[in-house]
């Protein structure tokens, strides 16, 4: 099996067409047809679905897609770690982040890396916090910045950044506002949500809160990005579970503490590949975020207090750079 023909492979799955991979490969497509035809020979299983207009996987070209971007990954890695004992950081940094991450602020930590580092070509990614994950996991991501959503594994680490209280969003004419008290899950179980994709960190976060409470909550207003969700709750459309840093954005709305959550906080981490496997590019930018002062491997807030004063959400805001 050469390297060649499992980059051919992964560019035909990611692109499902042969002549679109073709053309990003720079090759011919009857070279990259053979390529495959070869690849497919010698695990003596096809591994496309082909028909006129697309190709999809196989059951064997799913369970091979996986191991091809480990290996391929490594192999840059490799070719990295060469370069960098020559004194030479080149490449590609891959990194994940979900928006308005707390704990790094990343435009500035990615000028701060570019200037440093003018031969490394700078790829980001957004998405929600269970696919970076995946995606780090799988060798596509060199580190991504997301809420922690699961264990540490073979295959995946996590190094915390900071976590902070949830906190209630409502519009200043809402029934609770009037209160100015803190809130619990409870209180909350008629109200109308608005909230994240199911695969963002605070969405994760809100859901387990809810869960553990055992009240069920309706979400009637699902966005994929922060400002809208703010917008939708300005209107006096719903209401927004959210991390504390969130209120600093929005001055109209008022901020009120969730209490009686238990050990549910918004945690936020860095994710990487097993230190072996961890390249030049991402440890290098990792070492700028520890030389910025992020308290690495150390938490902000206390797991057991939800209910923190919202006044203090412009200082974490601040600190995240968000």
């Amino acid at each position: 099996m050469e390297l060649r023909h499992l980059q051919h492979f992964v560019a035909v799955a990611e692109d499902q067409h042969f002549t679109r991979a073709a053309e990003r490969l720079l090759v011919s497509q009857s070279g990259l047809s053979a390529s495959i035809r070869a690849l497919e020979r010698e695990l003596q299983t096809p591994l496309f679905v082909r028909t006129t207009r697309r190709v999809t996987l196989t059951p064997a070209g799913r369970a091979l897609l996986g191991e091809a971007e480990r290996i391929l990954a490594q192999v840059r890695a490799a070719h990295e770690a060469v370069a960098a004992v020559q004194g030479v950081l080149r490449g590609m940094l891959a990194l994940g982040s979900e928006q308005c991450i707390a704990g790094v602020h990343v435009a500035g930590l990615l000028a701060t890396f570019r200037h440093q580092h003018p031969d490394v070509e700078i790829c980001l990614r957004q998405a929600g916090s269970g696919a970076l994950a995946e995606e780090v996991a799988a060798g596509r991501l060199d580190l991504a910045f997301a809420v922690r959503t699961q264990a540490d594994s073979d295959q995946l680490r996590s190094v915390p950044l900071t976590s902070e209280p949830m906190t209630l969003l409502c519009h200043a004419s809402h029934r609770l506002a009037s209160a100015g008290a803190a809130v619990t899950p409870e209180e909350l179980g008629g109200e109308v949500f608005v909230d994240f994709h199911p695969d963002w960190g605070p969405r994760r976060t809100t859901d387990t809160v809810f869960a553990a409470a055992g009240v069920r909550r309706t979400v009637a207003l699902e966005v994929n990005d922060v400002h809208t969700l703010l917008d939708l709750v300005d209107e006096n459309l719903g209401v927004a579970v959210v991390p504390r840093h969130f209120a600093h954005k929005r001055a109209s709305l008022t901020a009120l503490p969730v209490k009686g959550t238990g050990e549910a906080v918004y945690e936020t981490v860095a994710l990487l590949p097993p230190l072996q496997a961890t390249s030049p590019a991402a440890r290098a930018l990792m070492a700028l975020l520890e030389a910025s002062g992020a308290p690495l491997g150390a938490t902000g807030t206390s797991p057991g207090t939800m209910g923190a004063s919202p006044g203090t959400a412009g200082a974490q805001a601040e600190t995240s750079g968000v």
